[in-house]
């Protein structure tokens, strides 16, 4: 397998899951502030966009989910997703919720305001993106009150929670306490480090 990986994405997340996997992978880089007619990684991947995942059998696989699904199902003996489907569900809702919320409507604002056409747009996008990101980091707090993994046994959602959290500090926002107390026993598993380390944020 390769993992297309740009170092602080999103894609960091599935490197963490590769790592827990523990299977040989290779790691390629790509850097998107490169134009995407240039980019390597369009001959790959029409969309340019990472995480994307090309598999032994010589198929791509892209977006956060599928790939997070794909690699959980498919190395049952990980436990990374319960077997039931219910545990399925839940752990797939935590999931969407951190890349469609947290991310997409929360962080990609913040991010985004940076190529704002005047002072007032841009701290309209922040001020939304903050807006955002401050109700889900509630949300998932809550959801960890009463256990240290977001589906009660580490599962793909924590690498989903883990990977926006690690946006948080760059913009001053501050962890709520079981978020923040997550985000640590991540940074403190062999996996993160190994993902981290590779992606040259150790």
């Amino acid at each position: 397998m390769k993992l297309y990986y740009s170092p602080g994405a999103c894609s960091l997340g599935i490197h963490v899951l590769l790592e827990e996997i523990g299977k040989p992978y290779e790691a390629e880089r790509v850097d998107l502030r490169t134009p995407v007619a240039e980019r390597p990684l369009t001959a790959v991947n029409p969309k340019s966009k990472v995480p994307t995942l090309l598999r032994d059998d010589g198929t791509i696989l892209t977006e956060y989910p599928a790939l997070a699904f794909w690699l959980a199902r498919s190395n049952p003996e990980t436990h990374l997703i319960p077997e039931d489907v219910e545990g399925q569900t839940r752990v797939l809702e935590a999931l969407e919720y951190c890349v469609a919320s947290l991310h997409m409507q929360g962080f990609s604002r913040m991010f985004g305001a940076r190529r704002a056409a005047t002072e007032a747009e841009r701290d309209s996008m922040v001020a939304q993106g903050r807006d955002v990101v401050t109700r889900a980091l509630a949300r998932l707090d809550a959801m960890l009150a009463d256990k240290q993994w977001i589906a009660g046994a580490f599962s793909i959602a924590d690498s989903a929670v883990f990977y926006c959290c690690t946006w948080a500090k760059p913009f001053g926002v501050e962890l709520p306490a079981n978020v923040a107390a997550h985000f640590a026993r991540m940074k403190a598993r062999p996996a993160v480090q190994a993902a981290l380390a590779a992606e040259g944020l150790a």
